[in-house]
């Protein structure tokens, strides 16, 4: 039988239950969080105020720190550079910096998981300082998407993201598991489609997103193993993306074309597509995808077929 999905429903709270009161926010007798402020001032920064915060009560610093002390976490992201421009011409037309950055103190500087455009952005302003809220919490450095408020990521960005999270993680946290790590990680597809864009830059993920998140799930393996399985996944996942790409240029070649063909081929192949089961065997249904692949009849594919079949992933659709 499937198994059914359990779906968590948010506990109703009664309004301003939760968290502190304005002055509470104030009253911060944290010894770790006086010991970071200390350390500011010692890099050459600027504890501006210590304060918990309103809702969980965690200690946090705000500061002024040197901008060349302060890099983004090397696993995020590269940065827009449309986005940062516009990021610059707003600070400069307000003529203020109203936003501050999220950093965790790291080595003798400071990394930020999320504020890397605005980063960037005071950069190329020429800034000397950026004010940060600095989290005692060095583990905030991994929780990237979470984070995220500046602008949102699109699939390749997110799924690279978190391939280059189990790297790191897997080195630093050798004993930890896959799925002690879910809140970081997001969902288990990004881990699969991250391994498969290290591999090919350009590929169409968005045409099997859909199928992956049916059938990939969180590993309960060391972290190490778990990225080892990972890649191993991404090549099962590229193999079959090398047998769509021969269809969809066939389908090329008979003169049918949309933004959207790799998605038909795709969805075309997919073994589950109509099936109401939440409980598949990764290997099997890539498996028979690939053998679904290879039997592929172009010659039975119509331009209507394609345009009736319509939509797909904008954002990885084929150019």
């Amino acid at each position: 039988m499937a198994k059914k999905k359990t779906v968590r429903r948010r506990k109703r709270v009664t309004a301003k239950s939760v968290g502190l009161s304005a002055p509470e926010t104030a009253d911060v007798q944290d010894a770790p969080a006086r010991a970071l402020a200390s350390r500011i001032v010692e890099d050459g920064g600027a504890a501006l105020a210590l304060y918990r915060d309103p809702f969980g009560g965690t200690p946090a610093v705000l500061a002024a720190l040197p901008i060349d002390r302060v890099e983004p976490t090397p696993y995020q992201r590269d940065p827009s550079e449309p986005h940062v421009k516009r990021l610059m011409t707003v600070i400069e037309t307000l003529g203020r910096f109203l936003d501050p950055i999220i950093t965790v103190r790291r080595d003798d500087g400071y990394w930020t998981p999320n504020g890397n455009h605005r980063l960037q952005a005071m950069r190329k302003l020429g800034a000397k300082s950026v004010i940060a809220l600095v989290v005692p919490d060095p583990d905030v450095a991994f929780k990237i998407l979470a984070l995220n408020t500046e602008k949102a990521h699109n699939l390749k960005e997110k799924s690279l993201e978190t391939i280059r999270m189990l790297r790191a993680l897997a080195d630093e946290r050798a004993a930890s598991t896959e799925r002690e790590l879910a809140f970081e990680f997001d969902q288990p597809t990004f881990l699969t489609l991250g391994a498969a864009y290290e591999q090919r830059p350009r590929l169409s993920g968005g045409a099997y997103n859909s199928v992956l998140r049916r059938i990939d799930e969180f590993l309960d393996e060391r972290l190490p193993r778990a990225l080892k399985e990972r890649t191993r996944r991404a090549g099962l996942l590229l193999e079959i993306d090398d047998e769509v790409t021969a269809i969809v240029d066939k389908l090329k070649k008979r003169g049918l074309t949309s933004p959207y063909l790799r998605p038909f081929v795709v969805a075309r192949i997919n073994p589950i597509r109509f099936s109401t089961s939440t409980d598949f065997d990764f290997d099997e249904v890539l498996g028979r995808m690939l053998k679904n692949a290879a039997k592929f009849n172009v010659d039975r594919v119509r331009q209507e077929d394609v345009v009736r079949a319509g939509g797909g992933p904008a954002e990885d659709a084929e150019e």
